[in-house]
């Protein structure tokens, strides 16, 4: 079996728990967890010992990668990411990633290149809440391409943003619009799908993104569209929570061990 291990203990970790204990990833072993909030470690930990499986709940990512897991999902953050990444790489372990905005830092983005390719390790970058990977891939493969991201949110979500004031209580209004390497530096969570599909055509400095705040709007749309002389593909996709990253992080595991990889 493939050992596994979770940073970031959260909502979404839960989801690849879940999984684990309900027999949707039969390959693999959930060894390990770990969280900057101990409880939360603890907490996952738990729901798999009362399944009589061994799970750690580890006190720092030096315990985790002691563990000497092939997979290790990040469901923490963009600065987790980035503090994880080469260690993990290293250890001789593969990254399933949700945190894609740390990979639009050109510089760590070519390093964690060169450290997986020296350690036989790779990083898997999970769909999150959009998708098309495959044909924003070809798409860009076929050449002379151009593509744009267009993310919708209710105005509570920005309330603590630097985007937000007070008439988006009562105004639609695009509150952002600039390079998917910019939006990453203004919304450092909020936006990691545009990273996303920007690694999987154009790039971060050439996908154009737009972020429009609706008042009473409840969940996220995503919308990636792609052009070339004779393609033209757009992925609308609706969330009305953030379940459905934890599930495409359920889905990549899957197809890395699957004899069919969509």
């Amino acid at each position: 079996m493939e050992k596994l291990v979770i940073v970031g203990c959260g909502h979404l970790a839960e989801i690849v728990v879940d999984a684990v204990i309900n027999g949707l990833l039969p390959e693999y072993d959930l060894v390990g967890v770990y969280s900057r909030t101990k409880a939360k470690a603890e907490y996952l930990a738990n729901k798999m010992q009362q399944q009589g499986r061994t799970c750690t709940p580890c006190s720092s990512l030096v315990d985790l990668l002691a563990l000497k897991p092939d997979y290790l999902v990040e469901a923490a953050s963009p600065a987790a990411m980035k503090e994880l990444t080469l260690p993990a790489l290293k250890n001789g372990t593969s990254i399933v990633t949700l945190s894609i905005g740390a990979l639009a830092d050109t510089a760590f983005y070519k390093e964690a290149i060169e450290t997986a390719k020296a350690n036989g390790t790779r990083i898997y970058i999970a769909s999150g809440a959009t998708g098309g990977f495959d044909v924003l891939r070809t798409a860009t493969l076929m050449g002379n391409a151009s593509a744009r991201f267009f993310n919708e949110k209710g105005q509570r979500a920005l309330r603590r943003s630097a985007v937000y004031d007070p008439a988006l209580e009562t105004e639609k209004r695009i509150v952002f619009s600039g390079t998917a390497r910019e939006a990453i530096g203004v919304f450092p969570t909020g936006l990691n799908v545009s990273v996303a599909a920007s690694l999987a055509s154009v790039g971060p400095e050439k996908m154009q993104v737009a972020m429009q705040s609706t008042p009473g709007f409840i969940g996220d749309t995503q919308r990636v569209e792609i052009k070339n002389d004779q393609v033209h593909a757009v992925v609308d996709v609706y969330s009305a929570t953030p379940e459905i990253a934890g599930w495409s992080v359920v889905s990549t595991l899957q197809n890395i061990v699957s004899p069919i990889v969509f």
